[in-house]
Parts: structure tokens; sequence; C-alpha cells
């Protein structure tokens, strides 16, 4: 089997503020009602977090659990460690009705960073940049597309599909480009 590759084969930009395509990651799309029982105990098992709330993500170290909508998270872990977790939430769900998809593939991550970051995102995605603290997570577009967004540092994780990872990080780039600051 060959070696997992990014989108856009880790493709940088900088300007007043960083851009880089992170990955290639991990990433499972776990579909399950909030209140089933099992499924804290999946979360857990899969990337070492708790069950996030409304809108936030949980990270501990290179995994993450994010709330994507009332049944939907995206679980968020190192590319080869995607098998063991889709074995851990079948174990840890047992007949509980969900769908745990190995989604990897059809994603493409990027890292908006440094002071300014949030300049690059607010020309494209409306979410309010100045209230939007670490830990929250937004589900948006990105100019035309759809896009998940998360603070985290001095910037921001983007997670978009892997069809448009260069428009998106074309956007991104072209967002910070020196002398397009906001005022």
């Amino acid at each position: 089997m060959s070696e997992p590759m990014s989108a856009l084969g880790g493709a940088k930009s900088e300007g007043f503020a960083s851009v880089r395509e992170i990955g290639p990651l991990g990433m499972i799309s776990l579909r399950a009602k909030a209140d089933v029982k099992a499924l804290p105990k999946a979360i857990k098992a899969a990337v070492g977090t708790g069950v996030p709330g409304l809108r936030r993500i949980e990270i501990e170290g290179e995994r993450a659990c994010g709330w994507m909508s009332p049944d939907e998270y995206l679980l968020v872990m190192p590319y080869g460690a995607v098998a063991g977790a889709l074995e851990a939430i079948a174990k840890a769900m047992g007949g509980a009705h969900h769908l745990a998809v190995d989604v990897s593939d059809a994603r493409a991550v990027f890292r908006v960073g440094g002071a300014k970051a949030d300049q690059v995102l607010a020309k494209l995605a409306p979410v309010d940049f100045a209230t939007l603290g670490t830990g929250e997570l937004r589900r948006t577009r990105a100019a035309q597309v759809a896009a998940a967004l998360w603070k985290e540092g001095d910037g921001f994780t983007v997670v978009c599909f892997r069809s448009v990872a260069r428009y998106v990080f074309d956007l991104l780039a072209t967002g910070a480009t020196p002398g397009s600051e906001l005022s």
C-alpha cells in the first residue's frame, strides 16, 4: 500500500498570515444520537476526548472530536490510526445504532496562522471572529464551498472537501496577500 498523500502536497503560502496544508490526517464521521449511552465511551476509545458540546471541539494532543450537528461528530487523528479507531468505535457502540465512516481521503485540512489569521477567514466566512473562542467549531462556507473551522493557538484549522482543496487554498492565500489587511 502506498503512503497517503495530502491533497496539495503540503502547499504553503506566506503573507500577512501563513497558510499551509496539513495532513494527511485521519478523519472519521461518526453519526449517532447524542443520547446513545455508548457514545461517550466510543469517542473516548477512538480519540481520547469527551463528547463535545454544541459547536465545540475537544482536542487531546493529535486527536480531536468536533460537534458537527446534533447527531454527527468529526473525529480527527493521525492517518494511520483510523482502522484502530473504527474498531474501537464498533466495540464500544456494540448494538447501538450508529454509522462510523473513514472520510480521511475525502477531506483537505489547512492551517491559517499568525496574529491576523482571523482577517483572512473574515473575508471568506460569515463568522464573527472577534467572538470565536478557542475550542469553538463552526460549520460554515468559505466563499462558495462548505467548510468547518476552529481556533487553535494563534490561528485556525480549516477543513473542506478534497475536491475543492485547490480553490480553498487559493482563497486563503489570496486573502493573506500583504497589503490586503482589514482596517
